[in-house]
Formats: structure tokens, sequence, C-alpha cells
């Protein structure tokens, strides 16, 4: 087999990002299945082994990119979006991390036979859930946004904490153990953590100053980001291991709250670095553990400290500390369940075993083993349950795809009832009351707000929708606000209404990555849609059967119909565009927009039949 540091980076990029892919395609934990390929390409089969191959570098390399990733998930910690959740998430990240860190350090001693001194160094870590694993699965199991708020504000504040509390731990026991270390050593690195937390808010102030003054070029904004991340985290642990962590965090929360004009661009582009760090990452720590490690495992004494890690330390911690809140049942049943390990905890675990051992507590060897037990053990078991246990207490968005009209008037009334009607999720919204008149007469939800305001994405939730279309009268809109979701929605679910041939804001002569993915016909505009509604076309669903192929419901369409989108047998849907007609298939519902007159002859032909029958049963 080969054997090179190019090779190496080639197949864990390739399993780490196919892993990823693997999981949205099957709507399976990602990584669940990085963990696996990791484990058969390193101990198991023996392909790689990044610990030996990379030498000295291994370290770092995991330490920054934990550092970017952890400075990508604070930077989505804007304060506006825990309005409402900020008594349940202070008694979470406070109480129910104090009440986890004891319950847990006691558990290891108690149950794993760890030392106290070792149990409250790796209790303090075991807090930690973390967004590199708990963002994933909040994506895949589309909670409701207050559960999902909870969860993803508990990992990303208690991510850096937690392995802070391990290293004030280590230097208090060492403090009391040695004779040869003083109250100077443990009072330096309380106070090179305040100093780490100035390190990050001063960078994310000048950082800020400087963007927003036009100091860095909208080119070099994202390249100054990431330099400045990787500067802010070497500073803070240089000064004191494991105090950078603390300063990225305190630097990317600085940051999402100065609601800097272009941040979400660069939040945008790091969470593509995300993406494929965690990919890597989790990879190069499986593949790196040896067989030995994985044997450790199957002790009793692990598995009992994992058990009860899942079944009791967790749940109580939270169950003790969300008393006196507003969280339902449901709620703290779900938060109380749902806390799966990740890279933070392997990285630091691994570090404190060398250190911990060096220091001559020798139970400290099994550390690497009890940690991953734990973040396997938690990773499988929460991600494969949290969508039945989200379903179960109703805190998941369970219907089908939705679609969010962008642009109201009486077409969009009437797609928004064609998608109820076949029980699709579906909203209108808009900036004017004026234009929202018919959504409102119909009875269609609708929502007043301007999709493009940054305080929209706090007043609607987002989770139901995976299709957008932007049936606004300007092109230039329309193109504007598909472009502006792409990252979230998704290039391929955008769609806009057809362009205008005549109009001051044409847009044939831009690049096709302009806007979204355009409607129906080119006949299709804005207006011509609206007059054939407002001169009495109908949307009209049609099941396809065996008996009435699509084949023959084409040849019998009317001239003028327009046909408008397929609801497929899974619940997807596929909207008739300019270029791409869907394949519809026996099970299948298809919806146009048809004349009145065949409506009419329908009806008519309906009241003779009836008619007819009446005379016969005289």
């Amino acid at each position: 087999m080969f054997h090179s540091i190019l090779f190496d980076f080639m197949l864990i990029g390739a399993l780490g990002v196919g892993s990823q892919w693997i999981g949205w395609r099957y709507r399976i934990p990602a990584i669940v299945v990085m963990s696996i390929v990791g484990l058969l390409a390193g101990p198991i089969f023996g392909f790689i082994n990044p610990a030996d191959d990379f030498g000295e570098l291994f370290d770092p390399i995991i330490s920054i990119a934990v550092a970017i990733i952890l400075f990508e998930g604070s930077l989505n910690l804007d304060f506006r979006e825990v309005k409402g959740l900020g008594k349940p998430v202070m008694r979470i990240v406070t109480v129910g991390a104090i009440l986890a860190w004891l319950l847990g350090s006691l558990t290891a001693h108690y149950v794993a036979g760890l030392s106290l001194a070792v149990a409250f160094v790796i209790g303090g870590l075991f807090i930690v859930t973390g967004p590199t694993v708990i963002l994933p699965l909040l994506r895949q199991a589309k909670l409701k946004p207050r559960p999902a708020a909870i969860l993803k504000w508990e990992g990303i504040i208690v991510d850096p904490f937690g392995a802070l509390l391990s290293v004030f731990a280590f230097e208090i026991i060492v403090f009391f153990m040695e004779d040869d270390v003083t109250a100077d050593a443990l009072l330096f690195f309380f106070m090179a953590s305040i100093f780490a937390i100035i390190i990050g808010y001063l960078l994310a102030k000048g950082l800020g100053f400087m963007f927003e003054r036009g100091h860095v070029p909208e080119f070099l904004k994202s390249p100054v980001m990431f330099a400045s991340v990787i500067l802010c985290f070497t500073l803070a642990d240089e000064i004191a291991h494991e105090t950078g962590l603390l300063a990225v965090t305190a630097m990317g929360m600085t940051l999402a709250n100065m609601h800097i004009s272009s941040i979400g661009d660069m939040r945008n582009f790091k969470e593509n670095i995300s993406v494929l760090l965690v990919s890597t990452i989790f990879v190069m720590l499986t593949a790196s553990l040896s067989v030995d490690t994985l044997l450790q495992i199957l002790d009793l004494n692990i598995i009992a400290y994992v058990l009860l890690m899942l079944f009791i330390v967790r749940p109580l911690s939270i169950w003790l500390s969300t008393i006196g809140t507003d969280l339902s049942v449901g709620e703290r049943i779900l938060v109380g369940w749902i806390a799966p390990r990740g890279i933070v905890a392997l990285t630091v675990a691994g570090y404190f075993a060398n250190v911990l051992s060096d220091a001559g507590f020798e139970d400290a060897s099994i550390l690497t083993s009890l940690t991953f037990a734990l973040v396997f053990a938690t990773v499988c078991a929460h991600g494969f349950s949290i969508g039945w246990l989200a379903k179960k207490f109703n805190l998941a968005n369970d219907e089908q795809p939705g679609v969010l009209i962008v642009g109201g008037s009486s077409f969009s009334t009437g797609l928004a009832k064609a998608l109820r009607e076949l029980d699709v999720p579906t909203m209108i919204t808009d900036s004017s009351w004026q234009r929202l008149e018919s959504a409102r007469k119909e009875g269609v939800p609708f929502m007043r707000e301007e999709i493009l305001s940054e305080q929209t994405e706090y007043h609607l939730d987002m989770t139901p929708y995976e299709y957008m279309v932007a049936a606004s009268e300007l092109d230039s809109y329309n193109a504007l606000v598909c472009n502006t979701f792409i990252p979230e929605i998704g290039r391929n679910n955008l769609y806009q209404l057809t362009l205008h041939n005549r109009r001051g804001d044409d847009l044939e002569d831009m690049g096709h990555t302009i806007g979204g993915r355009l409607l129906f016909n080119e006949q299709a505009t804005w207006e011509r849609l609206n007059e054939k509604v407002e001169a009495g076309y109908v949307f009209r669903k049609t099941n396809i059967t065996e008996q009435y192929p699509f084949d023959q419901y084409s040849k019998e369409l009317h001239p003028e119909t327009l046909l408008m989108f397929v609801l497929k047998r899974s619940g997807k849907i596929a909207f008739f565009t300019h270029k791409n007609k869907p394949k519809v298939e026996t099970g299948d519902v298809v919806v146009s927009l048809m004349p009145p007159s065949k409506e009419f002859k329908k009806i008519q032909q309906k009241i003779t039949e009836k008619r007819e029958e009446e005379k016969e049963n005289q």
C-alpha cells in the first residue's frame, strides 16, 4: 500500500467528505459513518495511522482545526436569537454543567475505577457536547426552533469551558499534590483565561472596525478572518494551554453581535471550512486509535460507566437544572437525552492522558479508551434516536417539505392554496399589507416581513420549508432573494418567475449563476400569471394512474394550460421550469393552471349526468 503523507491527506479527505455525503444521502448521522470508516481505515485494516504518519504535526493540525470549528460555531451566537430562552440556557450552562461535572466525576471514580484526581479532570471534559456533533444532528432532525436553539447554545458555550474546567481541576490537583507548585501558578492560569477572553474581544473589535471602514477589501475579508482566528488561538494557547478555545469563542461571539454587514458571507465561508474540517479531523482521530484501545473499550467497568452517563448523569443534571423554567416535559426529556460528545472531548482527553500519566497517575492510561467509548456510544445512540424522540414529543417538523412563497399576489395565493390542499406546508411573505390582501381573504398563512431583512430570521422559522419561490413583480428582487438563500436552501430548490423581456430590470444578459431556476415557460411572467388567475383560470390537481398515464394527460391538455409542479409519491416537489420537465410516474399528482372553460364544461357535464340519473330513478 502507498505510504506517504500526501496519500494520507487524500484518503482522509475522501473518507471524511464521502461520509458526509453518505449521511446526507441515506439520512443517517454522518459522524457515525465517519467513526466507522476511520476505524476501518486505521486500526482494523491499517491503511493509515495519522498520529504516526504526521508525527509532530498531528497535534497542531487537530488543535487549529478545533479552534476554527469552535469559532465558526460561536459566530452564530447572536444574542437576539435567544430571546425567551435566556433562563433555560443559563441554567443548563451553569447549574447543569456543574451538576454534570460532579455526577460524572463521581461516576468515573466509583464505576470506572479512576482515582478522584483523574475522575474530576475527565469529568469536566465530559460535560462538553460540542457544536461539531450537535449541529449536524440538529440539521438532520429538523427540530423546532426552541429545543434546537437550546441544544445549539449549550453545545457551543459549554465546549470551551469543559476543557477549561478540566484544566482548572488539573491545576488544583497538582497544586495540592506537589510541594513545588505555588498559588502563583494557579493565579496565573486564572489570569491567562481572562486575558484570552480579552484577546478574542479586542481582535474581533479590531476586525469589525477594519471591515466596516473599508480597510479590508471584500476578497480578503474571509482570508483575513481565517488568519486572525489562528492568531487568536495561538496567542492565548501559548500563554496557557487550552485557553485558546476560550479566546476564539469570545472572538466569534463578539463578531456575531457586532452585526457587521458582510458577516453573512464570512459565515458561509466558515461553515464550508468547518464541514470539511469536521469530516477530516474525526476520521484522523478514529484512524489513529490502536487495537489495544478498542479492546479496552469492552471492559465491563467502562461499559457500565457509559451507560450511567447516558441514562442517569445527563438526564438528571438537565432535569434538576431546569426546575422552575418554562420548558415542557418533552423538551426537558429531549434536551436531557441528547448530549453527543465529539472532537473536543477526544482531542483534549488525549492531551490529559499524556499529562496525567507523566504526573504519575497510572490510571490515566485508560482515558483514551473511556473517551472513545463515550463518544461512539453517544453519537450512535443520540444520532439514531433524536428524530424518533423529537417526533414522539411533537418537537420536530415532521410534515412533508414545504414551500415559502416570496411576494403576495392573486397568483401566489392560488399557488399556495393548491399546495396546502395537498398538505404541503406553505406560507406567503411580503412587506406590503396590500399585496397580502388576497392571502388574508383566502385564509392562506402569511407573514408581513421583508424576507431580506436581518430581523426576519429571528421571526420566521425556516425549518419546514425546503423550497422557495420568488414571485414578486420585480425580476431583480426575485434574483436577489434567490441568491441570498442559496446557503440555507440550496440552488436546486430556489425558483423565480419568468423574466420580463421589456422591463428596466431585464436580467436576460446576466450569468446563469444569478437568481433561481426560472419557472414554467417563457410566457409565464408575473403579469400573465396574475391575469390568468383573475380571469378565472383554476389550479387543477390530477392523479396519475396506470389507467390514466401522464402521456394521455398531456395529450388532453388545453393549449393554454400551464403545468405548475408535480407532487411525488415521496412527498418531494418538482416544479416545471424552462430547462427541466420532471419525470411523472404512477402515483404522482400533477398540478396545472387551466382555463376556466374546461372547468365549466366538467361542471355542466356532472349536472347533466345527475339530472339523467334522477329521471331514470323516477
